[in-house]
């Protein structure tokens, strides 16, 4: 099982910004060429996205689904490899001071992914993890702060 964190200099409401575009998926999960919704409303529960990832110089497609959504503290997914098998994937988002702590946790479900899972194969998770927390950082914390509530201008005042 790959666990790993990453605090983000953003408040939680900004990593869930980037969390529930269902086109910035692959923007930040290492691996994934391009995404797009495939079905239900990203994120809610049983909503899809599909996916490409190239590797060995092919094209593979997977989906991944919702199974859990909690906005903004908690997603779960659920990444369907097709012959590579399934994993699931939990973000817990953690309120931290001004910050976010945001902590990764996947494992095999089903599949060959699950039947080959070994410590090598839970290294090279981390690294992932790790490439994966730190795009969703940059992504977070290089887009423009939205305005307070009361900072906007031209409303109806409600």
């Amino acid at each position: 099982m790959a666990v790993r964190h990453r605090l983000i200099a953003r408040p939680p409401a900004a990593v869930w910004d980037v969390l529930s575009d269902p086109v910035r998926y692959a923007d930040w999960v290492v691996g994934t060429r391009e995404s797009a919704p495939a079905e239900g409303e990203w994120p809610e529960v049983g909503a899809a996205l599909a996916y490409t990832v190239r590797l060995a110089g092919k094209d593979l497609h997977g989906r991944t689904m919702v199974r859990r959504c909690e906005p903004p503290r908690a997603l779960e997914l659920e990444a369907d490899s097709g012959p590579l098998g399934t994993a699931r994937i939990a973000l817990d988002i953690r309120p931290w001071g001004e910050e976010t702590l945001v902590i990764m946790d996947e494992h095999p479900l089903r599949g060959l992914g699950g039947a080959l899972h070994n410590a090598v194969l839970d290294a090279l998770q981390q690294l992932r993890h790790r490439g994966m927390l730190n795009r969703l950082a940059r992504l977070v914390e290089d887009a423009e702060p939205a305005a307070p509530q009361g900072a906007r201008g031209g409303g109806d005042g409600g």
